[in-house]
């Protein structure tokens, strides 16, 4: 039989949770963009801008974006880079893969893609100075497995980082859950036509490890000095850690 896992609060075959993740973002990969802005308030941006601006990544590096959705941070590592750098945008899921990629380019950026999984990344040992991944992390199956790939495609003394939503501060706890199963789920009928979709990124999140947990998961699988920013009250924080 097949192990088990969670999909926001169901719980599925191991093996059917990749065609689920799937799903939700073939479904909503088109309004991507207006609904993050739409559910956010647009502070999504200022989160993305947080991760870019305390990065460290220089002129002439190589960055890896793994799920990297519709080119966010792919855009800005490549201002950063420079032409002499090198920035992989990635993905899982092709919907939102080719967005990106036709996004970037519409703007004048020709990045290298590659559609795959970040439990078995197509990339040699040692080879980036920067891994980035983005509201990605929660939705895979073995976090700890993903998280073994970044190291190994790290170069020593390169860094991983990772953007995702945590856990919120106590007080306001209420007020979230509210928002969440209340509020997104008819953001997302009233904008996607598709409120299941926005129904399982509420769960997604109150399933995904807080702070401490994901901070272990990582010393775990060999990352050092790693440790975490929360942004908006721990509603999304940044962990960031390096490859020895």
């Amino acid at each position: 039989m097949d192990k088990q896992t969670h999909f926001g609060f169901q719980t599925v075959e191991e093996s059917q949770k990749a065609r689920k993740v799937a799903e939700v973002f073939h479904s909503v990969a088109q309004k991507y963009d207006v609904m993050n802005d739409v559910m956010s308030a647009g502070i999504h941006r200022v989160w993305k801008k947080f991760t870019l601006e305390t990065s460290g990544v220089r002129r002439g590096q190589r960055v890896l974006d793994i799920a990297g959705e519709t080119g966010d941070l792919s855009r800005g590592w490549r201002e950063r880079v420079g032409a002499e750098g090198e920035v992989w945008l990635t993905d899982i899921n092709s919907s939102m893969l080719t967005v990106g990629r036709d996004r970037l380019l519409d703007e004048g950026y020709a990045l290298p893609v590659a559609l795959c999984d970040a439990e078995k990344l197509p990339f040699p040992d040692h080879y980036f100075d920067c891994v980035s991944v983005a509201f990605g992390l929660r939705n895979m199956t073995h976090k700890e497995v993903a998280l073994a790939e970044m190291l190994r495609v790290l170069k020593p003394g390169g860094k991983v980082l990772v953007l995702e939503f945590s856990k919120v501060w106590k007080p306001l706890t209420p007020f979230y859950d509210l928002y969440s199963f209340k509020a997104l789920p008819l953001m997302g009928k009233w904008i996607t036509d598709d409120p299941e979709s926005y129904r399982y990124l509420a769960e997604s999140i109150r399933m995904h490890p807080d702070q401490a947990t994901l901070k272990a998961m990582m010393e775990e699988v060999g990352f050092v000095r790693v440790d975490y920013h929360n942004l908006s009250a721990g509603v999304v924080a940044l962990h960031k850690g390096y490859k020895l």
